[in-house]
């Protein structure tokens, strides 16, 4: 089995948590942060939605420079949610475009060389693998750790990712 058919039972099963995690986000509370140091909810869901498309530019491209992206380009401006739809329409457009690059990538890509920086300051810089794994799956689940936090601060269910939740499953 190859990389790619490795890799894709696990992202189809992070997505699937990661979407059903942002189906509950409650768009009264869009605007709401538990900190002042933290990100509101809509920019915490649209930020998780918007990291799914690194995925296919991990795999497109041979990096990624925050400081020099021509005008229009990948989340230029951050992405907040504007409502439960916008943000998982943009989760799902995501999802099938990193889920058709993945599928396409060979063994060798994935060993390739990918660097994430913006202009000297270097955030990563080593194997596509890596940069799939870290800079866009794990950092995914970090926030969406994050999300459910937020939505169980506002009364809202949790939904079961790796086994039951306090809300469901039980």
């Amino acid at each position: 089995m190859g990389v790619s058919a490795e890799l894709l039972p696990e992202f189809d099963r992070e997505m699937g948590s990661t979407r059903r995690t942002l189906e509950r986000i409650p768009e009264d509370k869009l605007t709401w942060k538990p900190h002042e140091k933290s990100m509101v909810l809509g920019r915490l869901a649209g930020h998780i939605a918007e990291l799914v498309g690194m995925g296919a530019r991990v795999v497109k491209e041979d990096s990624l420079d925050f400081a020099n992206r021509p005008a229009g380009e990948f989340a230029r401006k951050p992405t907040v949610a504007e409502s439960q739809k916008h943000v998982l329409e943009l989760f799902d457009k995501y999802v099938a475009e990193t889920r058709a690059a993945i599928a396409n990538a060979s063994d060798e890509h994935w060993t390739k060389n990918w660097k994430l920086s913006a202009g000297e300051r270097t955030f990563y810089d080593g194997t596509r693998m890596g940069a799939m794994r870290t800079m866009m799956m794990n950092h995914i689940i970090h926030h969406r750790a994050q999300l459910g936090v937020y939505l169980r601060l506002n009364g809202v269910a949790v939904p079961s990712v790796y086994g039951p939740s306090a809300d469901e499953g039980r």
